[in-house]
């Protein structure tokens, strides 16, 4: 073994020197001129603005994320009886959150296969992925599919899938105009409106009935212009709950095909809302059957538990697989000085459960339990407020579907329930069924009850 060599400033090497004993002689000269820390520090000049306020001291605080800022208050309060119903993100029986088996199982094989390495994937992400993503929210037999008219690529769950689709949007479409549902998913408007997007309302929630404003959305979106996109939530409607049936969903369908509109379908939670993968997807199924064009953007943070792995895809369908080839060489260059290329953990999780046929199976069982709990938690609450005597007709909370409920409760009883009960939901009175538990429904029902009687 080589001795280590001692570096001496003035030190000389002989031309049969070696590279590195000529580097590290030239670094060692260099560094003598600084015989300690101190002193090279005192050869450093002082900025000329050193002494005078930040640059950036004119920069305002800005604002909680109204969804994410419930939990940073929740988490301030001391009471032992606090309850968290804002946050989207499914909760066991217990209040804990869940990794499904399915997901432990599968990436226990991955951390045990020496095979894998952390190398980059290509741009578009791993391609067993958007395989295996596309057949899951199209259909095994999806005629689109089989006429490769679909390209996929992998996004930063729904939220990274939607700013790229938003983004190629405003590159390449001839409309920028987006509607959106009023009310919508908070994210949205930032998403598309920083896209490059003008963002536009259709009508979609009757507060009247906590239900959908169908004939509202077909008028608003009647007057649309030519070849607006409209954004549709695939099922659970986020925040209220509300989806339309699938005869509304034909009209909805003939509507928007017969004014060319684009539709940009939000698919966040297939399978997590009525426990049906398939069932889920139907409204998707319907505008990809005739033959035309859409966008749809999926998320595996709610049906797989993978939050934080921040893993989902983008999906744009053309009308010819040429066509399909150059959208995806375009989402390319959208993606490259965006983030460059997809994380691979979550998406190597969700490509090895989609291929084999029993990590799927045990998949859906793991997915229809969570749904399952969630329709159980509705069921409990609206029998407790109808035990209550709780004035009010409560029945949309069954009626409603998905992770949350728009419950019709008003920003100062949402404000009395977190005073006096210390229970924690967005302004607008939507609630997280997931956050619920057997144990904690009848705490909500007498916080509701108190506050619809008490509260005007």
């Amino acid at each position: 073994m080589r001795p280590p060599v001692i570096l001496e400033p003035s030190a000389t090497f002989s031309s049969s020197s070696s590279p590195t004993d000529r580097r590290l002689n030239t670094l060692a000269r260099h560094l003598s001129q600084f015989p300690d820390h101190n002193q090279m520090a005192s050869h450093i000049s002082p900025s000329p603005t050193a002494s005078s306020d930040s640059v950036f001291a004119h920069i305002a605080q800005a604002p909680e994320d109204p969804i994410l800022g419930v939990t940073v208050a929740y988490n301030k309060d001391p009471s032992p009886i606090k309850l968290n119903l804002g946050v989207g993100a499914y909760r066991t029986e217990e209040g804990k959150p869940l990794v499904l088996d399915v997901v432990r199982r599968v990436e226990h094989q991955l951390l045990n296969d020496l095979s894998r390495n952390k190398e980059y994937i290509p741009i578009v992400g791993l391609a067993d992925f958007n395989k295996l993503s596309a057949k899951l929210i199209f259909g095994a037999d999806s005629p689109a599919i089989q006429e490769n008219r679909v390209s996929t690529v992998q996004g930063l769950s729904g939220t990274g899938s939607l700013r790229v689709g938003g983004e190629f949007l405003a590159k390449h479409y001839h409309q920028r105009i987006i509607y959106l549902p009023q009310p919508t998913w908070g994210n949205h408007t930032k998403i598309f409106a920083l896209a490059g997007l003008t963002v536009k309302t259709y009508r979609y929630y009757a507060p009247a009935t906590r239900g959908l404003d169908f004939q509202g959305l077909l008028e608003d979106l009647g007057s649309a212009p030519s070849g607006s996109v409209v954004l549709l939530h695939a099922c659970a409607h986020n925040p209220t709950g509300v989806d339309p049936t699938l005869e509304q969903w034909e009209q909805i369908r003939q509507l928007i095909r017969s004014k060319s509109l684009l539709p940009f379908f939000d698919s966040a939670y297939q399978g997590f809302a009525s426990g049906s993968l398939d069932a889920d997807a139907q409204p998707i199924r319907l505008f990809v059957a005739d033959g035309g064009e859409l966008l749809a953007a999926q998320s595996y943070a709610k049906n797989m538990g993978l939050y934080g792995e921040r893993v989902g895809a983008l999906n744009i369908v053309s009308k010819s697989a040429d066509v399909a080839s150059r959208v995806e060489s375009q989402l390319k260059l959208v993606i490259r000085p965006m983030y460059s290329s997809p994380p691979i953990h979550g998406a190597s999780i969700v490509a090895a459960i989609l291929k084999d046929r029993d990590l799927y199976n045990d998949w859906t069982i793991e997915l229809k339990a969570m749904a399952d709990r969630i329709i159980n938690m509705r069921q409990q609450l609206f029998d407790a407020l109808r035990t209550r005597g709780t004035p009010g007709d409560w029945s949309h909370i069954i009626k409603q579907i998905g992770m949350f409920t728009f419950t019709g409760l008003n920003p100062e009883q949402v404000s009395f329930m977190t005073k006096e009960y210390h229970i924690y939901m967005t302004s607008d009175g939507r609630i997280s069924m997931a956050g619920l538990s057997s144990r904690t429904v009848p705490h909500l029902a007498d916080a509701i009850h108190s506050a619809v009687t008490g509260v005007a």
